[in-house]
């Protein structure tokens, strides 16, 4: 909890964080994400993977930084900030897979730099790490980016299995199978990504016909009250202590509210 009373509210738990980055927030089969390196890698289970846990690891360091300095960065150059700060450890993670993880750096190639322009980790940061304290930022990190491994991996798994007979370069299939090798190829990734995101929807809509909270955790406010469509949240023009918040963070949607009112009551 912040020293306000009011980040922590809505950020939900360490558990509840991983699970809506897994399940209710999948980066890839729900928001539909980073689709980029999510199409061109995943040829097989283990680049999936590694790209899944190379984008973990940046969005988890970036969100507990930004996190950090959230009360330190100015408000008008934040996404410059953000950006400097995931590149740093993108290039950290690059040279690190250079070095020790050659075969997957030659795999990955190019999609690794690009990590710094991922809407997922830049999203993350905007949405959720600059409102939050350091501990549910950390752990939105690690749920998102295991969503995002999670879907990479199963993605490269089919495409794998079906285009080559293996997974994880064990030979699964029987030898008479006859590898389908469009799934290798680029139309394969489109088919695949359809199908489980097919899946995907049917499972959420068969829970929300059994009466489950199928809904999304709130991923954090967006400081657009006279837009938002969280009616339940606490923070719509009011703080934690019930009082109007007039200074900086969720204050500003009030004074634009508020702006927006004394403007009309002018003109008439």
């Amino acid at each position: 909890m912040s020293k306000n009373g009011k980040e922590g509210s809505y950020g939900g738990s360490s558990v509840e964080r991983l699970y809506n980055g897994l399940v209710k927030e999948n980066p890839t089969f729900v928001l539909m994400l980073g689709m980029c390196p999510t199409l061109a890698v995943t040829t097989s289970a283990m680049n999936g993977l590694g790209m899944g846990l190379t984008t973990m690891v940046v969005l988890a360091l970036s969100n507990m930084i930004i996190s950090l300095l959230r009360g330190i960065i100015p408000d008008k150059v934040r996404i410059p900030a953000f950006i400097v700060v995931i590149a740093s450890f993108v290039t950290m993670v690059e040279l690190l897979l250079e070095g020790f993880l050659p075969a997957l750096y030659d795999a990955l190639g190019l999609y690794i730099p690009l990590i710094v322009v991922n809407c997922i980790i830049l999203g993350r940061a905007e949405a959720y790490a600059s409102k939050n304290p350091v501990i549910p930022s950390l752990f939105d990190g690690i749920g998102m980016g295991l969503g995002f491994s999670f879907a990479l991996t199963c993605i490269g798994a089919v495409r794998e299995l079906i285009g080559a007979g293996e997974i994880f370069g064990l030979h699964i299939m029987p030898d008479s199978y006859v590898p389908c090798a469009i799934f290798i190829m680029a139309p394969g990734a489109f088919f695949v990504l359809a199908a489980l995101t097919a899946i995907q929807n049917k499972i959420r809509i068969n829970g929300e016909k059994k009466g489950r909270d199928m809904s999304k955790i709130q991923s954090g406010c967006n400081e657009d009250c006279m837009n938002c469509g969280e009616k339940g949240c606490s923070h719509r023009f009011y703080g934690a202590s019930g009082s109007p918040e007039k200074e900086s963070g969720n204050g500003r949607s009030g004074k634009k509210a508020e702006a927006v009112k004394a403007d009309g009551k002018g003109r008439e």
